[in-house]
């Protein structure tokens, strides 16, 4: 007997569509790699590897491995500092400027209609990552949204964060 046969209903047709992340689980487990910071960890790695599309002087821009949508980057300083306060005036400047060029290439590549922007400071403002400073840039189409992260917790990508950097990072070059 298939296990199919002995749970009656699942991979049945149905007029539901699937969306599968498993490897989310990870991130809800809190099973990710241990590397210290993983901001101070992304520089050492390869574009490809870190998911790097940019680097600058003060600054990279690297796609989220868990974006809230495709295209989901952010501006980071390669120094460890965790507030905007404390960010030198060329790093505050160069972190306007990739925050400006992501915008720039996100509605080049992805047609993007809308942006949200911004840093959480702190984590009682919902920092995920507080003690290392980085600026989301989430790029937004109209009807981008549905009920899904409300009532399933789940997100609904259109495509995978690698083939976001695939189209992203010749752009940035």
């Amino acid at each position: 007997m298939t296990e199919l046969e002995e749970q009656p209903g699942a991979g049945m047709p149905d007029a539901w569509q699937r969306i599968w992340m498993p490897e989310r689980m990870a991130y809800i487990k809190g099973e990710t790699p241990d590397v210290g910071c993983v901001f101070c960890a992304i520089p050492a790695m390869s574009d490809d590897e870190g998911l790097v599309v940019a680097r600058g002087e003060h600054v990279y821009a690297v796609l989220n491995l868990y974006p809230y949508n495709s295209g989901h980057l952010m501006v980071v300083p390669y120094r460890h500092v965790a507030d905007y306060t404390d960010l030198t005036g060329e790093e505050t400047a160069e972190t306007a400027s990739y925050t400006k060029a992501s915008m720039e290439v996100l509605r080049e590549v992805s047609n993007a209609q809308g942006f949200n922007i911004g840093m959480n400071q702190g984590s009682v403002a919902g920092a995920g990552i507080a003690q290392h400073l980085h600026q989301h840039v989430v790029p937004r189409w109209g009807g981008d949204t549905n009920f899904m992260p409300v009532v399933g917790e789940t997100r609904v990508l259109p495509e995978l964060v690698a083939e976001s950097y695939r189209k992203l990072q010749p752009f940035f070059a």
